[in-house]
């Protein structure tokens, strides 16, 4: 995290002490729980017991928060021994403060640190700006209500979670809300079932989304497509099974890692299996199903595959946080003196991709690394990540990723190259990865012969192009708000028939367009032209083509662009191979 991200996170907790004061002082008898910044502002989460609260006490709690941030108010640390901290929070009936503190304690630690600003005191481990004055005039706002469960736990209460918005200045909050507004335009939620792609059904449960034959379309593009650049790289496709005996992830670690997210199936005789989460370990089995020479490395595998979590029912969300992720994924095995050419080519392998996207010009890179100040939370040999982390900013400088080096964003086993984009709302988001993992094989005993005839351990490489398919064709709907390019488009043309006179010929030319593969749709419907151009035009069809009498007489057909009003003359062969192009 960089010293300005860092001084933003610091101007949004303390902004989330001011609003638990102005809460304080328009309703005395609150609960404080906790009010931590989050990556658009902050938020506090309250009991209001009895009371009841609504949008028009959000308006009264954001003029309450701008009177007190006028009074220049300093934010003055103070420390305090734990058990008179209980004691006081006992006096002012503070239960959820209680709470917090008396875990403290059993973790062993006997001071802790309150903020007082003006006469309001809150236990906070900080950090606080220095004084109210530091806030800039307009650079926050009161969003949104919503409940939360106190410590996340359906078992525990639910609170009453108050959001708010900051950034370093006006202009800034602006421009986020005009980006949120243009956000809620393209919800993918919204458009998914305006343009037909996906469902869900109560019946099958949530977080089980339905792919219509538009939705699988699209899918299925994108996968033709990520899989043809990466055979031209020399990947081969594999297929492996849903579950596996949990064994397995035992040896990997991911038994551990990902505890009550696996989905456990009982077998009616000895063994018990889990559903997949992750695809290293079965990809590492194929490595092992014979012995290796140092001759057939690299050995490059891809898979499209499901993996399964067991997400928590209420942060399922659309395609954004679903059960079956559908992830696409790859991993090499090689010497060591193979990763750098590896990794370059996956990094000419993301460009092609994102390039026939449009997105490529509209990223940066993150050279995420271990946190040096706790090495205990990675696996392998300390001298293994020095080198991968030496291997990967050569990479970066060598091939001008100009990469951001980020503390403690690495993967468990190794340090990462993470492409970052920014959508059309402005949201910026991590999608295509690059790790470099030296530990991983040695869990697994993995060897290959050298040249001199001696067992050597090899490096792996996990990467992903586009991560998950429903979370991409969320971003994909959202980014293009639904008018996705030519190739993606699951209806590339829409034949529109002037009369009824006309059909057979409508029909004739869709059926060349299909045998050239090109994905058409006739409406023939018995309505004006202009309502049925007013369909496909919000169908988002890229191409329409109107067919009447002049069309059937002429070697030319009148064409509609997307986004336009006017339309052209264009030869058929013509038409076709600029589809095709």
């Amino acid at each position: 995290m960089n010293n300005e991200q860092k001084n933003l996170d610091v101007l949004r907790h303390s902004l989330s002490h001011v609003m638990a004061m102005a809460v304080k002082e328009l309703r005395p008898n609150v609960k404080l729980a906790i009010g931590p910044a989050v990556d658009n502002g902050f938020y506090y989460d309250f009991d209001f017991g009895d009371d009841k609260i609504g949008e028009d006490d959000l308006k009264k709690i954001e003029k309450k928060m701008k009177y007190l941030i006028k009074q220049n108010l300093k934010f003055e640390k103070s420390e305090l021994d734990i058990n008179k901290a209980i004691a006081k929070e006992k006096e002012n009936k503070q239960n959820y403060k209680i709470e917090l503190l008396e875990d403290l304690k059993k973790d062993g630690q006997k001071i802790v640190s309150y903020y007082k600003s003006g006469d309001f005191e809150e236990l906070c481990v900080g950090s606080h700006i220095e004084s109210t004055k530091e806030i800039t005039k307009g650079s926050f706002a009161i969003s949104k209500l919503a409940g939360a469960y106190w410590r996340g736990s359906e078992k525990n209460k639910m609170l009453t979670r108050i959001y708010g918005l900051a950034f370093e200045s006006k202009e800034k909050l602006e421009e986020y809300k005009k980006n949120m507004k243009e956000a809620e335009k393209r919800d993918h939620r919204k458009l998914g079932k305006e343009l037909d792609l996906f469902c869900f059904s109560e019946l099958v449960g949530p977080g089980l989304p339905l792919f219509t034959p538009k939705g699988a379309i699209i899918k299925d593009e994108l996968q033709k497509r990520v899989e043809k650049i990466c055979r031209d790289y020399g990947f081969g496709k594999v297929s492996t099974p849903h579950l596996t005996k949990i064994d397995l992830y035992e040896i990997s670690g991911h038994k551990t890692k990902f505890g009550d997210e696996l989905f456990h199936v009982k077998s009616h005789y000895k063994d018990n299996y889990v559903l997949k989460p992750v695809q290293c370990p079965h990809h590492i089995q194929i490595y092992l199903s014979r012995p290796r020479s140092y001759r057939e490395l690299p050995i490059r595998y891809m898979e499209s595959e499901k993996q399964y979590r067991d997400e928590k029912p209420g942060e399922l969300c659309g395609l954004q946080r679903v059960i079956p992720i559908t992830v696409e994924d790859g991993h090499i095995f090689c010497t060591p003196g193979q990763i750098k050419e590896e990794i370059k080519n996956i990094v000419n392998i993301i460009k092609d991709f994102y390039n026939s996207l449009g997105m490529w010009d509209n990223h940066w890179v993150s050279l995420s690394v271990r946190d040096y100040a706790h090495p205990e939370k990675y696996i392998g040999d300390m001298k293994d990540w020095d080198e991968c982390e030496k291997i990967l900013q050569e990479i970066s400088d060598e091939m001008e990723l100009d990469a951001k080096k980020c503390e403690g964003e690495a993967a468990l086993y190794g340090p990462k190259l993470d492409f970052m984009f920014k959508d059309a709302t402005g949201r910026e988001v991590q999608i295509p990865t690059i790790q470099l993992d030296f530990a991983t094989p040695k869990k697994f005993n993995m060897t290959y012969i050298d040249e001199k005839g001696k067992e050597k351990t090899p490096v792996m490489i996990h990467r992903a192009i586009l991560g998950s398919y429903e979370r991409f064709l969320m971003l994909l709907i959202e980014h293009f708000a639904g008018a996705f390019p030519v190739w993606l488009s699951p209806v590339q043309v829409k034949i529109i028939s002037v009369g009824e006179n006309h059909v057979n010929f409508c029909k004739k030319l869709a059926q060349e367009f299909k045998n050239e593969d090109v994905r058409v749709e006739i409406n023939d419907n018995n309505e004006t032209v202009g309502n049925k151009i007013r369909k496909a035009t919000q169908e988002k069809i890229p191409y329409i083509l109107v067919t009447g009498d002049k069309e059937i007489n002429s070697n030319k057909l009148t064409l509609r662009d997307r986004g336009k009003k006017e339309t052209r003359e264009i030869g058929k062969n013509e038409f076709l191979k600029e589809i095709k192009s």
